[in-house]
């Protein structure tokens, strides 16, 4: 038979959580019992607060398992060290809960809007974004297919400050919690370092190609850049109402990404897979929409002709780079690709 006084004390955890984090965190940081709530009210829970409530869901769905087999820049490398959308999303995870502890924001907020920011992400990183961006009518944006996940396809009832933070992470949206501007900025340094590092590994960069300066600024070394940019950006939105680093290492950040763009993600040499994957997704794509019966074989109910446009592009958007060939070597082949 239960304890009932065991019991009672389990029903106050949330509570005391909820004290703590209004009497410890920092004024500005977004507190969980003052959450603006989510679309469908549900019951508090009796262990976690809603923030928690939002990661464990958001770690234990579909979407963020689909990410292990999904591209970050390199498409099908042959090797087991090169970062894929998965370890992307834990890296900016683990760099966003270190600024997050060093400000005393909420972690679990944080962890939230980390873990599933990325849900949108088409097969084939960035080139999939653009060969649907292409195509679609209004065109295709990762961020707000990764809110159109979490609400609609998925209906994970996550709070509004969840939602915003990934809406915000990339794009004009600029979200309104610190802890999603803290993402949003983690991205950034998670994916310049990381991506350096693929591309030294895959022999498209040597150390000593990067810009001098922003070697003797930030490090040479993947740990040292990481540790200087997360340093900085502690020490100058520490006083500040928005997160930001100085206007010095802001400059070496845009001068890293500047030389990141020519050299690695617009570089053919770097992309030499892009033609085949953008030819994968766009002929997905189109060929749901002129053949919606398969379609809806593949979705496993009837499609009504005004949502045709939004569950070609759901779908395709949802599928992992494997997912994604098998279906177009099924449909399409023997035709080979372009040499």
């Amino acid at each position: 038979m239960l304890d009932t006084t065991n019991a009672a004390n389990v029903l106050n955890l949330r509570a005391e959580q909820e004290t703590w984090e209004l009497s410890q965190l920092a004024p500005r940081a977004a507190k969980s019992a003052l959450s603006r709530g989510r679309a469908e009210p549900r019951a508090e829970d009796e262990l976690r607060t809603a923030f928690q409530r939002d990661r464990d869901r958001v770690l234990h769905s579909k979407p963020f398992r689909r990410l292990k087999d999904k591209t970050q820049v390199f498409i099908a490398p042959s090797g087991a060290h090169y970062r894929t959308r998965l370890t992307h999303t834990l890296e900016v995870t683990q760099v966003s809960r270190t600024i997050g502890r060093a400000l005393r924001l909420n972690e679990d907020l944080i962890e939230a809007i980390g873990l599933a920011h990325d849900f949108g992400h088409a097969p084939f990183g960035h080139c999939g974004e653009s060969a649907l961006n292409a195509v679609v009518p209004g065109g295709f944006k990762h961020n707000l297919q990764s809110v159109r996940v979490v609400e609609v396809l998925e209906r994970m009832n996550l709070t509004w400050e969840v939602r915003d933070g990934i809406h915000g992470h990339t794009g004009e949206h600029m979200p309104e919690t610190l802890e999603g501007q803290i993402v949003r900025v983690a991205d950034r340094i998670a994916y310049l370092n990381h991506d350096i590092d693929d591309a030294i590994r895959a022999g498209v960069l040597r150390l000593e190609d990067l810009p001098r300066r922003t070697l003797r600024a930030l490090g040479t070394t993947h740990g040292e850049r990481i540790a200087t940019l997360v340093k900085d950006m502690v020490l100058a939105s520490r006083d500040a109402d928005h997160i930001c680093f100085s206007h010095e290492v802001q400059a070496m950040m845009d001068e890293l990404r500047a030389f990141m763009f020519e050299r690695v993600y617009l570089n053919p040499a770097a992309k030499s897979e892009d033609a085949k994957a953008t030819r994968v997704v766009q002929a997905l794509y189109h060929d749901f929409v002129a053949h919606p019966e398969l379609l809806a074989k593949h979705l496993g109910h009837d499609i009504v002709a005004d949502d045709l446009i939004q569950s070609a592009i759901d779908y395709v958007a949802g599928m992992t780079d494997t997912y994604a060939i098998r279906i177009y070597e099924n449909r399409f082949l023997p035709t080979p690709f372009p040499a």
